[in-house]
C-alpha cells in the first residue's frame, strides 16, 4: 500500500524510529519490469503462501520504464530462440551464457501478449502494407491471434507506450494484492540465516516517508532494484547536472545486496555506454530503425562504412566482421572518428525526414513525423528542452551524438550481474545449473533461496523491459517451488533489532549527535553529507576508472589508484549523517554504489584484455586475447573475512553458430 506523496519540505529523521517485523515465505525486493513479473505469476504457483513485494518508489512509476518507451525492443515473433542467442551473443563480443538467453527467448513473447491483453497499443501493420498505431492498429486484431507487428528492427516492435509502466504495475497489483505490497519502503540489506549456512533468511530496510525500519524474515527471497547510476560523472554539469540516461533512483542495491551476503558476481567488467543526443540523452534506436537516419562525422562523411572503419573493425573479428556490428564497437568507431580529428559524430535528421517525406504521402509522412516528436517525449522530454535552448529545429539542423557516461546493467545492451542458476535441462551444463539440496532452481543466486532477474542476472543482456518482466515470471515459478520444497525451513536472523535498527539509522543518529557543532549544518569535522561523497566517488571514476575525462581509458596503475580511493571512501561511509528521510536514502544509495562500482572495476583488473572497446580500454592491454580470457570472470566477497576472490569461469557454447 502506497503512503501518500510528501508533504512540502524533507521529513524530518528522529533518533529512535518504529519497528515493524514482518515473516513472509516468499520476498520480492524492486519495483521495475522484473519485480512486476514476478508479482504478476507468483500467486498461480504459491497458492496460500505468505508474498511480499517491496519497493523504494511507487509501482507504477518504478524502474527504467517509468517515463514511457515507444518500442518493445525484445519480441521473438517470427524469429528463433537460436536465433536469439546468436544476436546476444555476437553483441557482447561472445562470452555468455546461452542456456539463460535460450530460456527467455522460449518465454518472453508470453510477457508480450499479457501487455495486449492488458491494454498496451502495439503498431500493426495493415494488409495493404501500412503502418497502424494506436487504436487503429487494433483492428487488425492482436499479436497473439496472428496480426503483425511494426517492426523497427528484426527484434524490435513500435508501441503507444506513455502509460506502459503504469498497464504492467496494475496488473501485477492486481495479481498480488495491495496489501501485499510495500511501496516506499528501501531495502538497504539482506541478512543470512543464523543457522544455516550460506541461505537467505530475511532483509532489513525503511521507509522514506515516515521515521519507520522494516525487517523481514522469509524463506525465499528474489532482488532485482535494477542496475547502477551516477557511479560516473554525467557530462551534463551546472544546471544540467545528474541528468543521466538510465533512472538515476537505480545505485547498484541489487549487486551491492547480493554480494554483501556471498553472492557470486560475474562479468561485472561489462558496462554499457549507450550513444545518446549529446547533453538531451534523446533515445537514437528509433532514428536508426524506423527513419532510416544516417550518422555522419564532422566532415559530412558517413564514416561507419568507409575503409578505414572496416580496416579497424577488422582487429575485432569475428564480431568486428559479423552481419551487424556489436554496440561497443559501434561506440568504437565513434571515439576513433573523434580522436582522429573528424568529430563531432551527428544524426543527420534533416535528410531522415525528407527522405522519408518523398516516400510517403502527406497524412502517413505528418503521423510519421509526430510519432519521431513523441518518441522523445516518451523516453527524454528533456530533449525538447535541450532543441529549444540551441536553436534546433530537427528537420533542418543536425544534432550531435555522444557516448554517455558508463552504467552497470544486465537487461539493455550489458551482462554484468549475478551468476544464476540455468534452468534444469539435460542440454544445459551442469556447470550452469545451482543446485540446493539435489534439486536445480532456475535464477537462484549462489546464495540459497536468493534470486534475481532482470538487471541482477549476469552474462545474458538484450532482455530489455519485455525481456526482464518474462524473467521476473521465471524466477516466480522457481521461488515457488523452492518454497514448497523446502517448506519446514524456519528463519532465523543473527542479529537482534536492536543492531539493525543500528545499522540502518547511524546516519541519522551521527547527525543528531554532532549537527550543533557548527553554525553550517553542512560543514562539520564530525560527518560528512550523502552529496559531498556522490562527488567524490563520481571524480574519482571519472578520472581513474575510464570515464569519459579520459575516452573510458584506464590503466594498471590508474585501477590502483582508484582501489585505494575507493577503500577510502567505504572508511569514511562511517561518518555519513542524514538529518531527514531523503538524505538517509542518499546515504544508503551512494553506499551501495562504492560497492558496485569498486566491484566493477577489480574485474577490470583481473581481465588483462579489452574486451568491450568502445565501452572501455584497459591501456595495458589494449587488445582481445581470446586465447587467454576467452571466458567468464566471476568474483565472490566473503562476508566473515572481508575479502574478494576473483577468478575465471569456462565458457561453454550451446548454440552453433
Amino acid at each position: 500500500m502506497a503512503l501518500p506523496n510528501k508533504p512540502l519540505g524533507e521529513i524530518k529523521a528522529v533518533r529512535d524510529p518504529e519497528v515493524e517485523e514482518r515473516e513472509v515465505d516468499i520476498l520480492i525486493v524492486g519495483g521495475g519490469m522484473a519485480a512486476c513479473g514476478a508479482a504478476f505469476e507468483i500467486k498461480k504457483w504459491s497458492g496460500d503462501k505468505k508474498v511480499l513485494l517491496v519497493d523504494k518508489a511507487a509501482l507504477e512509476r518504478s524502474g527504467a520504464v517509468a517515463q514511457g518507451l515507444s518500442a518493445i525492443n525484445t519480441y521473438i515473433g517470427e524469429n528463433t530462440p537460436d536465433d536469439y542467442v546468436r544476436m546476444v551473443r555476437n553483441d557482447l563480443m561472445g562470452i555468455v551464457r546461452e542456456d539463460l538467453i535460450f530460456d527467455l527467448g522460449c518465454h518472453v513473447d508470453d510477457s508480450v501478449f499479457l501487455f495486449e491483453e492488458w491494454g498496451l497499443p502495439i503498431w500493426k501493420m495493415s494488409d495493404e502494407g501500412k503502418k497502424l498505431d494506436g487504436k487503429k492498429g487494433q483492428k487488425m486484431g492482436t499479436l497473439k491471434g496472428g496480426a503483425q507487428p511494426v517492426r523497427t528492427g528484426k527484434w524490435q516492435i513500435m508501441i503507444n507506450g506513455e502509460s506502459y509502466k503504469r498497464i504492467v504495475a496494475e496488473a501485477a497489483k492486481l495479481a498480488l494484492g495491495e496489501d501485499n505490497i510495500l511501496e516506499r519502503v528501501f531495502i538497504v540489506k539482506l541478512l543470512l540465516d543464523a543457522n544455516e549456512e550460506n541461505r537467505i533468511a530475511g532483509a532489513v530496510g525503511f521507509s522514506v516517508r515516515e521515521n519507520k525500519i522494516y525487517i523481514i524474515k522469509c524463506n525465499t527471497m528474489m532482488v532485482a532494484c535494477g542496475g547502477a547510476v551516477n557511479i560516473y560523472q554525467p557530462r551534463s554539469v551546472g544546471e544540467g547536472k545528474g541528468r543521466a540516461w538510465y533512472p538515476i533512483w537505480n545505485a547498484g542495491s541489487t549487486y551491492t545486496m547480493c554480494m554483501e551476503v556471498g553472492a557470486e558476481l560475474s562479468m561485472m567488467e561489462n558496462r554499457f555506454t549507450p550513444s545518446r543526443y549529446k547533453d538531451g540523452y534523446g533515445p537514437v534506436g528509433a532514428w536508426f530503425l524506423l527513419f532510416k537516419a544516417k550518422t555522419v562525422n564532422g566532415l559530412g562523411e558517413g564514416y561507419v562504412g568507409s575503409e578505414a572503419a572496416q580496416k579497424e573493425l577488422q582487429k575485432y573479428a569475428p564480431y568486428g566482421t559479423a552481419a551487424i556490428t556489436p554496440t561497443c564497437l559501434r561506440n568504437h568507431l565513434m571515439l576513433f572518428e573523434m580522436k582522429e580529428g573528424r568529430g563531432p559524430v551527428l544524426m543527420d535528421t534533416p535528410s531522415a525526414l525528407a527522405e522519408m517525406g518523398g516516400k510517403l504521402d502527406k497524412k502517413e509522412f505528418k503521423a510519421l513525423e509526430a510519432e519521431a516528436w513523441e518518441n522523445f517525449l516518451d523516453m527524454t522530454c528533456g530533449q525538447a528542452n535541450l532543441w529549444c535552448g540551441t536553436n534546433t529545429e530537427p528537420d533542418k539542423k543536425m544534432s550531435e551524438i555522444m557516448p554517455t557516461e558508463p552504467y552497470l546493467l544486465g537487461s539493455h545492451s550489458g551482462c554484468c550481474g549475478l551468476w544464476t542458476s540455468g534452468p534444469d535441462f539435460d542440454w544445459v551444463p551442469d556447470a550452469y545449473k545451482i543446485k540446493y539440496k539435489d534439486k536445480v532452481y532456475n535464477r537462484m543466486t549462489t546464495v540459497n533461496g536468493l534470486f534475481t532477474s532482470g538487471d541482477g542476472v549476469g552474462c545474458s543482456g538484450h532482455k530489455f523491459s519485455s525481456g526482464s518482466h518474462a524473467e521476473g515470471r521465471i524466477a516466480a515459478k522457481a521461488m515457488a517451488r523452492f518454497v514448497r520444497d523446502n517448506a519446514d525451513f524456519k528463519p532465523a536472523i543473527k542479529e537482534s533489532a536492536e543492531e539493525l535498527v543500528d545499522l540502518v539509522y547511524k546516519p541519522v543518529r551521527t547527525f543528531l549527535d554532532h549537527c550543533e557543532y557548527t553554525t553550517a549544518i553542512d560543514i562539520n569535522p564530525n560527518y560528512l553529507k550523502p552529496a559531498g561523497m556522490t562527488y567524490r566517488l563520481m571524480k574519482a571514476t571519472h578520472e581513474y576508472g575510464a570515464g569519459t575525462a579520459t575516452y573510458y581509458m584506464t590503466s594498471s596503475k590508474n585501477l590502483e589508484i582508484v582501489m585505494e580511493m575507493l577503500q577510502l571512501m567505504r572508511e569514511d561511509c562511517e561518518k555519513l549523517a542524514a538529518g531527514d528521510l531523503h538524505e538517509l536514502m542518499r546515504c544508503w544509495e551512494i553506499y551501495h554504489r562504492i560497492w558496485t562500482v569498486e566491484s566493477h572495476l577489480r574485474h577490470i583488473q583481473f581481465r588483462k584484455e579489452t574486451r568491450y572497446p568502445g565501452f572501455y580500454y584497459q591501456a595495458d592491454y589494449p587488445g582481445q586475447d581470446d586465447e587467454n580470457w576467452f571466458c567468464f570472470v566471476n568474483s565472490k566477497y566473503d562476508p566473515k573475512a572481508g575479502t574478494w576472490d576473483i577468478f575465471k569461469k569456462e565458457y561453454i557454447k550451446i548454440i552453433p553458430d
